[in-house]
């Protein structure tokens, strides 16, 4: 995959996903704690800092260290992950505008957000255990890196396209934001049996695998990825479906509790956009033959 051919875009941001009273991974203060010890540490002549440092270090004394500065004239090295992200993103920042100038209308690429660990969104609290997801409320895809080590070595789909479909399914959820089908979609859920939402839930993300697969399409066009690319985007979409998912984790399958469809159905609707690139061949709130 020559993903180094995509355009970068700007539209990531970077978070530190440490939650509040947290310092160096250590013993967890409130605010109030911490403003006592502060008082203390005053009171008996102590640095606070170092005071702190040896509460939520267990004892290790805090070690400051500083980067080593580039030599003038050398350019800023890179991150590869975020380098990855950042292009793919821009890549599919100017597909979907393509598409969207096409309807008539102007796509509005989301913003990603990278973290560790934890991060609070318009949608709530969430850890990187969730995976990544795509928040309405604010319109931003939200990716922990670490996730895609897990992919390749949990659900066994390595391959940069296999994280690149990854990414790609967030911004599809993003496309359907932008085009009123997911508000559309989750009116339909309110107040219904939980049969129905996660029903609904299926469709949403059978259709988000869809746009993926638009974007991959534009791609192939392109020469950007082979056949080999294809087959492991294609291996991380039935990775991640829900039959496996529940097979690894308790054993056994419940198909009344899928909310992202099967494995066979992933893959199935993520090579429907591949093979067409049309996005009109991903209603899949329009089959009953998902």
């Amino acid at each position: 995959m020559r993903w180094q051919d995509y355009r970068r875009s700007d539209n990531v941001e970077e978070s530190s996903g440490s939650s509040p009273g947290m310092f160096g991974g250590g013993l967890r203060l409130s605010g109030g704690a911490i403003v006592l010890v502060v008082i203390v540490s005053l009171l008996l002549g102590k640095n606070p800092l170092d005071v702190l440092a040896l509460l939520t270090d267990g004892g290790s004394p805090a070690v400051q260290t500083q980067a080593p500065q580039p030599a003038p004239g050398t350019p800023a090295t890179r991150d590869p992950q975020t380098e990855f992200v950042a292009r793919v993103l821009g890549d599919t920042e100017d597909v979907w505008r393509g598409i969207f100038q096409q309807m008539g209308t102007r796509y509005q690429p989301p913003k990603l957000t990278l973290y560790r660990g934890q991060i609070a969104s318009a949608c709530g609290f969430s850890s990187a255990a969730a995976g990544p997801f795509y928040c309405p409320g604010d319109r931003k895809v939200y990716l922990d890196l670490s996730f895609f080590q897990e992919l390749s070595q949990r659900f066994g789909a390595p391959g940069d396209f296999a994280r690149a479909y990854v990414i790609a399914h967030e911004v599809g959820h993003h496309v359907q934001n932008q085009l009123g089908l997911m508000d559309a979609a989750q009116k339909k859920m309110a107040g219904a049996p939980d049969r129905t939402r996660n029903d609904m839930s299926v469709r949403i993300e059978l259709q988000a695998d869809c746009l993926a697969g638009v974007w991959g399409h534009s791609s192939i066009q392109r020469n950007i990825i082979d056949a080999k690319d294809v087959e492991s985007g294609i291996a991380a979409a039935a990775a991640v479906g829900d039959d496996r998912i529940q097979q690894q984790s308790r054993g056994y399958v419940v198909p009344e509790g899928f909310t992202h469809g099967s494995s066979a159905q992933r893959v199935k609707w993520f090579r429907t956009g591949l093979d067409s690139g049309d996005l009109r061949q991903c209603d899949t709130f329009a089959t009953r033959n998902l």
